[in-house]
């Protein structure tokens, strides 16, 4: 860890040419992935004059609506694809399901003894279930129109990313926690990775590509993050 004025940064050194600083939600915590040879005080003034923007990065962090830890219980709310719904549990002598009404009513159906974390493995799976239901269908579209094709993708808990793209393997990995996100935002995310699998950095190639294909990208990328934010226990 180095620490510059208020600000504390995680140095990760891997065996890479340039240096990255990033801000990480949802409390801001710095990280700085830098060259194996690059001396803590390079580093220190790469921090130093950044410091603006860091701080502007942390406050947006801090200023997001985020909710509070769910118990997975009557009268809570719950999101999906953008839609906010109420939580009603319902007690049953069957096998568990989850059900969203078109009223905004989500049901969920348990046994009666079921706990806290039996109630949150079945609705984290029935959204599972969700994603990957949309993502099979805008997945192919977008490779199509793209002219790429992963090896393939699949839907994982992130602490810090969106989604990921190893463009050698051709491997696509998207956060469960997009079901909860307007669809407009899952395209995004969706797009911007699979044009990894064409331009690995985040260059002006990239950009053009994105823009190419998805010209309201930025407005979709700002929706994304001002959307309400799960309480998680993020980490590095």
């Amino acid at each position: 860890m180095l620490k510059v004025g208020l600000v504390e940064a995680l140095i990760v050194r891997k065996a890479i040419k340039n240096v990255h600083l990033s801000v990480l939600p949802p409390e801001g915590k710095v990280r700085v992935t830098a060259p194996v040879a690059m001396n803590d005080d390079a580093i220190r003034i790469l921090l130093a004059t950044r410091l603006g923007w860091i701080n502007r990065q942390q406050t947006k962090f801090r200023n997001q609506q985020r909710q509070t830890p769910r118990e997975y219980v009557s009268g809570e709310s719950h999101y999906l694809f953008g839609r906010r719904y109420r939580l009603e549990v319902r007690y049953e002598e069957a096998p568990p399901r989850v059900e969203a009404k078109a009223n905004g009513k989500l049901f969920l159906y348990v046994r009666p003894n079921a706990s806290q974390g039996k109630r949150h493995e079945v609705i984290t799976e029935w959204y599972r279930t969700e994603l990957h239901q949309l993502l099979e269908d805008l997945i192919p579209r977008w490779q199509d129109k793209i002219g790429v094709r992963p090896s393939v993708w699949a839907i994982k808990r992130m602490r810090t990313r969106w989604g990921t793209c190893n463009k050698d393997k051709k491997r696509i990995l998207l956060n469960l926690e997009l079901v909860k996100k307007p669809v407009s935002c899952i395209e995004y995310v969706v797009v911007h990775e699979l044009i990894h699998l064409i331009e690995k950095k985040h260059n002006n190639r990239f950009v053009q590509l994105l823009t190419r294909h998805l010209p309201k990208w930025k407005s979709q990328k700002q929706e994304l993050n001002r959307f309400i934010l799960s309480h998680e226990e993020w980490r590095y």
